[in-house]
């Protein structure tokens, strides 16, 4: 692995979310409404819904608030009135830009960054296209510099967040320098499927939507709260290509997700925690892409988590759902909120974030977190091979 100056860091951190809030037993209770027909989809979907580890999340469409015979998204006779892909882009391209806008300021102002000081601009998203894009709008309605490096990520799933941080972490690596604004945003509920399907029930139940954005740059004093960005490492995990698909329907995205997609993690992870940290002691801090419950639970009992190391996640899921790339921020936000109150010190707590998509890919970072900013001289110039 390439050498690596151990300034450069997550400098802050936003976040935003539509205005609609769902209710996971509202939800239910319209959802069972719909499939009053479907005694085994019903009684499935009862059963998924409260296991996954969802409360509430947040989505663009104000229809899934409707009542079940109402709502557009929810199965019925008759497919003539369900939003076509066409419309569900519509409503992508005009809901995210301001989602964008509005995590893409946050994070400038918690990172103490001028618009003129950001040179790459990172857009990541799996849930809706157009041309121009977003990093196009971005560029105009941040006043970014109309010669800023822009590099869309798109439909990499739920990874791509973390992978924008190492390719972040790289450019700044390269050009001491660069400042980068990753900007991440899924509109996930947009895509539920007029379906009884359990493998459309089960996408429905733990996605949503929202924005999340990052500055990546070298730490200086005034910096508080950063997570320091060390070793990673990403690869694609064997015969498990077939384990999580996303492909474009008639309406919107299908959706399958593996059940054995916990067990093929625990199977593979470890050894690639094994390389990123070489027989020292496992960090404290666990960032884990909430991907589903039972993605948490496998990493929990594998390495003897405590309920402290895997709250933040259970939170972001608890509070937002799956929001796909977004989450991962979310979680890493979760993390400063609960950590910077009780720690005064200047010593990072050593930690890790992953997170996991299509593939099954796997994407992994070393993530120190500086609750009082990294010290003048700290390791700088330190290489990781």
């Amino acid at each position: 692995m390439e050498p690596f100056t151990s300034d450069v860091a997550i400098l802050g951190i936003g976040t935003a979310v539509p205005a609609y809030r769902l209710d996971q037993l509202e939800v239910l209770e319209r959802l069972t409404d719909a499939l009053k027909e479907h005694s085994d989809s019903m009684r499935w979907s009862k059963r998924i819904f409260k296991q996954c580890g969802v409360e509430t999340r947040y989505t663009c469409e104000p229809d899934l608030l409707s009542p079940a015979a109402e709502c557009r998204y929810f199965p019925s006779d008759s497919l003539e009135n369900v939003p076509s892909t066409k419309e569900r882009m519509e409503r992508y391209k005009r809901e995210s830009v301001p989602l964008a806008l509005e995590s893409s300021k946050k994070a400038l102002e918690d990172s103490h960054t001028a618009v003129s000081d950001i040179t790459h601009l990172i857009t990541v998203s799996c849930t809706g296209q157009f041309l121009p894009g977003m990093d196009v709008d971005l560029t105009m309605r941040l006043g970014l510099s109309p010669n800023i490096q822009r590099m869309p990520l798109q439909f990499l799933g739920c990874a791509a967040g973390l992978k924008a941080v190492s390719l972040a972490r790289q450019i700044v690596a390269g050009m001491p320098s660069a400042n980068v604004l990753i900007v991440c945003v899924e509109l996930c509920t947009l895509h539920i499927q007029p379906s009884s399907q359990r493998e459309a029930l089960f996408g429905a139940s733990f996605f949503g939507d929202g924005a999340s954005a990052c500055v990546v740059g070298r730490a200086r004093p005034e910096h508080k709260k950063v997570f320091r960005l060390g070793k990673g490492n990403t690869v694609l995990l064997p015969d498990s290509t077939d384990e999580m698909v996303w492909e474009v329907g008639n309406y919107g995205f299908d959706l399958f997700l593996s059940p054995n997609i916990p067990k093929l993690l625990g199977r593979y992870v470890p050894a690639e925690i094994e390389q990123i940290f070489n027989g020292k002691t496992l960090p404290e801090l666990w960032a884990i892409h909430p991907g589903g419950r039972g993605i948490i639970d496998t990493l929990q009992d594998l390495f003897a988590l405590s309920e402290e190391q895997t709250r933040p996640s259970r939170n972001t899921l608890r509070n937002y759902g799956n929001v796909s790339s977004a989450t991962i921020l979310f979680v890493l936000d979760e993390y400063r909120r609960e950590l910077t109150p009780a720690r005064t010190d200047t010593h990072p707590i050593c930690g890790i974030a992953l997170a996991f998509g299509p593939g099954l890919t796997a994407e992994l970072i070393e993530v120190d977190y500086f609750p009082n900013g990294i010290p003048l001289g700290a390791g700088v110039g330190i290489s990781y091979v």
